[in-house]
């Protein structure tokens, strides 16, 4: 293992792994704040946010206050209650169950957006205020002079992406967000390139960051955690649907839109590959130990992820969380988990079989694929087809008070001085002709 760790870390400093540019861009020490010990009492999650949460949201799926003012055995009876009378809307029939894969399979079929996604210019645009920043560039808040209406446009260097050969990269993430259209994937509008930046108009999602929300609750009850992660499940099968692996599943990377629903954005890392690929590149804390082996892998590295996510929203850290990425690697290869104690066996199980090496076990690659996830016990009250259509209320509303374009919650940024719109000799204008 020693020998690969080492292979690993010189790979590691020539990869393609593209730095993350998000509308609010993770900060390495809060995360390693986070995740350095367990939280003692999962009513942190309605003293952090109680405050933060509109009138009319209090009485929805997460009873805040009472969450805030439970001792941990109350808090049990209370999930419990939650799970019998709150998730009631989720409960169903075999016939229903039927009647959801069947949806589900239709929503699923092979086709290609059809929303009009054409080309912009920097005119057609007033710049707002800066969302996120990266070492690519950042990501800014827009308003159509046309039509008044708000986009976040991603903006890259051209020679920093050249420089960090990201070229395939940012040319795959272009195209995989020019395909794709589902209700928890971030649609992309169209895209332009002056001599100097490209650039990428897209929806402008207000709600901030699943990674912001996790932090301030510290974690997530299970209702909460199961409603998450069963929209990014349909997001996952979605894409893969598609033939496309997206291969950065983290909390940094789901935003939440105005009612609460999941936006999964950041395709800097998506592929369309049909069978494997065997790319290194991903967050460490995520990474499948096939990417890490460099053996070819498929779609199942999401999968991985997906219960990487569940860990995380339910214990407030990652399970194989260390202090340098070798030791995470390490930690990966060896596939040993500690399940803290308030974990319930269902989740258990479910991760079991999804943060597993072995990938003849790893439920969504075996033969019935996402449909054996969909179907395990932890999601067993959940009717997929009404998720889909977001027939469903939210666990968390975002306190959104200054309407359309509220901004505030993203980090601020310290603005700077742009050279967008500058038309002159173009060195790198070859790599990205299809911007």
């Amino acid at each position: 293992m020693a020998n690969l760790l080492r292979k690993l870390h010189l790979s590691k400093q020539q990869s393609q792994q593209q730095p993350q540019l998000q509308q609010q861009e993770q900060q390495p020490q809060q995360r390693q704040q986070q995740q350095q010990q367990p939280v003692a009492n999962m009513s942190h999650y309605g003293e952090q946010i109680a405050h933060t949460v509109p009138a009319h949201v209090e009485a929805s799926n997460v009873n805040i206050n009472a969450v805030s003012n439970a001792n941990s055995e109350q808090l049990q009876q209370q999930q419990s209650q939650h799970s019998q009378e709150h998730l009631h809307q989720y409960n169903q029939t075999k016939s229903q169950k039927q009647a959801n894969d069947d949806a589900i399979k239709k929503s699923l079929l092979p086709q290609r957006s059809t929303t009009s996604k054409g080309k912009y210019s920097l005119q057609d645009f007033s710049i707002m205020r800066t969302l996120g920043t990266g070492s690519f560039g950042r990501v800014h808040l827009v308003r159509s002079v046309h039509n008044g209406r708000y986009y976040a446009i991603k903006v890259l260097k051209k020679h920093q992406v050249v420089k960090m050969k990201q070229v395939e990269h940012t040319n795959d993430e272009r195209k995989m967000l020019k395909l794709i259209e589902h209700p928890f994937l971030i649609r992309m509008w169209g895209t332009f390139q002056d001599s100097r930046n490209l650039f990428m108009v897209m929806d402008y999602i207000e709600g901030g960051e699943l990674f912001s929300l996790l932090r301030k609750s510290q974690r997530f009850p299970n209702p909460v955690a199961k409603f998450y992660a069963a929209e990014a499940t349909l997001a996952l099968e979605y894409l893969h649907s598609h033939d496309i692996i997206y291969r950065d599943l983290k909390p940094e990377n789901i935003l939440l839109d105005k009612n609460g629903h999941i936006k999964i954005t950041d395709f800097g890392f998506a592929k369309e590959v049909s069978t494997v690929t065997w790319t290194l590149c991903g967050t460490p804390d995520y990474i499948a130990p096939e990417v890490i082996t460099t053996k070819p892998y498929n779609k199942s590295v999401d999968w991985w992820s997906l219960g990487v996510l569940i860990f995380e929203m339910l214990a407030g850290y990652t399970p194989f969380y260390d202090t340098t990425p070798m030791k995470t690697y390490e930690k990966i290869l060896n596939g040993k988990i500690h399940y803290p104690s308030f974990f319930q066996p269902d989740v258990i199980d479910l991760l079991q079989r999804l943060i597993t090496s072995d990938l003849t076990r790893r439920l969504g690659n075996l033969s019935n694929g996402p449909a054996d996830i969909r179907n395990h016990q932890w999601f067993q009250e959940v009717i997929w087809e009404k998720l889909l259509s977001k027939d469903i209320e939210t666990p968390y509303e975002p306190p959104i008070t200054a309407g359309v374009g509220d901004s505030s919650l993203f980090d601020h940024y310290p603005e700077e001085q742009l050279d967008y719109g500058i038309q002159s000799d173009d060195p790198y204008g070859q790599y990205f002709t299809d911007f």
